[in-house]
């Protein structure tokens, strides 16, 4: 059989036809991992023992002619800030480099109840703080389309892994555009849903209030399935809200009448012109679908960059608190007794430069004197970014721009910190409100993708899904990078 050419859907029924094996197939993933890994660097961790294992259970539940689950057998890549029981659990930092997690979190668990197959855990910038997957400690990703350029960040690993087809469905984390981001530069579709949609349990924080966890894979189905089967509450996270189900079968729906707002500050300074104009083009394409836009402003847009990095900064620096080289993790016991200098020496040396920079600047936004000048106007700018989104969300059904201003860079040439933060301008608004959005393979440019983007109301996936399928199908643009399976 070959596997190459079928889709997610067609996998699974031919597993549940006995037509193949899951063994056989999760054997092929393997296989190519084995084979083009090392030169892309998506995974850190890959359980092929544990894989095959799952994979005969399945195999059982076929030959027993019991039912699968909504999986049905299909492996899924787990980015490595998602606690995986009996392997190990990284974030991509020394300072977590030989942790293994006693349990699964939420995510994997869903994950598995539902006939889903653990290959392994991908690579992503250090403690979800990046958007190139340069800051990893293993070592950067590879982008699939082009040799020494980014995937994005920071879930890098997983969004290359699907479009090399080292895994046909992947979960990532996404605080600041980390799932979008890198579904952008590598040319598949991400979500980050609705904050209180999916269970935070088990992913290990960064920035508590902005972050979610969210499917990355080829297609809008791909991810639309996916989505559905690790949605719902749990009693383990107090955010977590009652079930809102992911409806199917608005990939279905016309789009004639839907409204899309385009705020014009997604499309300011330092929008690369081939990004503006695969952009347009893609709005004009969605025109042809039925939808119509209008150009908007944001005002508070404007001040959202700022206000998020305030906030994101001040709860990684309390979050990160816990890595004291005592409890778990790396320990530099070099002082007996001295817990200021186990303390010290254990954090200089297990964290990045790009963490210790978080944690710092966290650390002064949180400090007695600036935390009203900071961190508290912060977070009255978000909720100013709140209402005026929910205001203007009462007059369309989504908002659409360029997932990322700029194409995918070189390692060689990577932007310095504040260059790289500005690069989220369009990415975390949907953090900073707790809004969904989606984004979609738009077009390429010199040979590298952009995404198109957008933005619905709380628990409107529905709409993300159904104007991004209708955008899909009739932009047709679904195309394997070089050496990709």
């Amino acid at each position: 059989m070959d596997y190459k050419r079928l889709s997610v859907t067609e996998i699974r029924e031919a597993i549940s036809s006995r037509e193949t094996s899951c063994e056989d197939y999760v054997s092929f993933v393997l296989e190519s991992i084995a084979k083009r890994d090392k030169k892309t660097r998506s995974y850190i961790t890959v359980d092929a023992e544990g894989a095959i294992e799952a994979a005969k259970a399945v195999d059982a539940k076929v030959r027993a002619g019991r039912k699968l689950g909504k999986l049905g057998g299909l492996p899924v890549a787990i980015k490595d800030n998602i606690c995986t029981y009996g392997i190990r659990t990284t974030c991509a930092s020394k300072i977590l480099e030989r942790f293994v997690p006693p349990y699964d979190a939420t995510a994997v668990i869903r994950t598995k109840s539902e006939d889903g197959i653990i290959l392994g855990k991908t690579n992503m910038d250090e403690f979800a703080m990046g958007n190139s997957t340069a800051t990893s400690y293993f070592g950067p990703v590879n982008n699939p389309w082009m040799d020494g350029h980014t995937p994005g960040g920071s879930s890098g690993g997983s969004a290359a892994a699907v479009a090399m087809g080292l895994a046909p469905l992947a979960l990532g984390s996404d605080t600041g555009g980390s799932v979008r981001c890198p579904a952008s530069f590598c040319g598949v579709v991400g979500v980050k849903p609705t904050y209180g949609l999916v269970s935070r349990y088990g992913l290990i924080a960064y920035a508590s209030s902005l972050e979610q966890i969210g499917p990355i894979g080829k297609t809008v189905s791909d991810c639309a399935l996916l989505l559905d089967v690790i949605a719902g509450p749990d009693s383990r996270d107090s955010t977590s809200v009652a079930p809102t189900n992911v409806n199917l079968s608005a990939l279905k729906r016309e789009l004639k009448g839907l409204k899309v707002g385009v705020p014009k500050e997604w499309l300011g300074e330092g929008t690369q012109r081939p990004v503006t104009r695969t952009f347009w083009r893609a709005m004009d394409k969605l025109s042809e679908v039925g939808a119509t836009w209008t150009e908007i402003s944001v005002d508070s847009l404007s001040l959202s960059l700022a206000a998020y990095y305030i906030i994101a900064m001040a709860e990684a620096s309390s979050n990160l608190a816990r890595y004291d080289g005592v409890r778990y993790g790396l320990s530099h016991e070099t002082t007996a007794g001295d817990w200021n200098a186990i303390y010290s020496k254990t954090r200089s040396n297990g964290f990045g430069a790009e963490v210790k920079r978080r944690i710092m600047l966290g650390s002064y936004v949180l400090s007695a004197g600036y935390y009203e000048a900071y961190y508290l106007k912060a977070q009255k700018i978000r909720t100013l970014l709140k209402n005026e989104f929910a205001r203007l969300l009462r007059k369309f059904d989504l908002f659409a721009g360029p997932t990322m201003p700029v194409l995918p860079f070189r390692f060689d040439k990577l932007p310095s910190p504040l260059e790289s933060y500005r690069i989220d301008v369009n990415t975390i608004a949907a953090n900073l409100t707790g809004l969904p959005a989606i984004s979609v393979p738009a077009g390429f440019a010199e040979g590298l993708p952009i995404g198109l983007q957008f933005h619905a109301a709380p628990f409107r996936e529905d709409l993300l899904f159904t104007a991004a399928h209708a955008f899909e199908s009739a932009a047709d643009l679904r195309m394997l990078p070089p050496g990709a399976s």
